[in-house]
């Protein structure tokens, strides 16, 4: 008898190690499940099946591990839409910026809501640096040795003191930083509304230079 087991162990080890593996959407044997296999709700997930994963569910209703719809909300759905009428803010209380890219005008009339402090300045400072000086210039000059460089793409770059520049509004910078204009890049996505008007606060002293 033993020696028939001691046969069969390599293949019964081929087997065991096979069925670890992971492959497409089976994750293989699991060791401890309940622990990364969470109970409450999760948004991108909704297995409605109530008897799923039961073969090895502790949990205290009765009802298989793997099971997270909820009962609660319409169609067992995990994620809701916001109530009607509501506006997402931003951890600062900021609205969603909306106005569109050819709205300069009405962008021009926005006041920066951040206050003109060393320490608003100092960090629009510190994000121009690394978004704008390689084109405007650590001191918002306007074309630089960089510009020249990759030839005519970035040549004419104004300066921020310029007669046609100095007196732009906050918001009108804070717009184009948005949107991009004519050969600058849009960098909406790649800052948020509150770094575009940290930016916008340290370019007003580079106007008034």
């Amino acid at each position: 008898m033993i020696n028939r087991l001691k046969q069969f162990l390599p293949l019964l080890s081929i087997v065991l190690l096979g069925a670890c593996a992971a492959k497409g959407d089976n994750p293989g044997l699991e060791y401890a499940p309940q622990m990364y296999h969470s109970i409450p709700y999760e948004p991108l997930t909704q297995i409605k099946d109530k008897e799923a994963g039961s073969w090895l569910s502790n949990r205290e209703d009765g009802l298989g591990e793997f099971y997270n719809s909820n009962d609660n909300n319409p169609y067992s759905q995990n994620v809701r839409q916001p109530v009607a009428g509501t506006v997402r803010r931003t951890n600062n209380g900021m609205l969603p910026y909306r106005l569109g890219k050819d709205d300069v005008e009405a962008a021009a009339l926005i006041e920066n809501p951040l206050p003109a402090s060393d320490e608003v300045i100092t960090e629009g400072k510190r994000l121009y640096t690394l978004y704008c000086d390689h084109c405007h210039g650590a001191s918002g000059e306007g074309s630089t040795d960089a510009t020249a460089k990759v030839g005519e793409v970035f040549a004419g770059v104004p300066s921020y003191s310029s007669p046609a520049k100095r007196d732009l509004s906050q918001g009108h910078v804070f717009h184009v930083i948005t949107w991009g204009i004519r050969r600058m890049g849009a960098h909406g996505s790649q800052l948020s509304e509150e770094k575009r008007w940290q930016i916008a606060r340290y370019v007003q002293t580079l106007q008034q230079q």
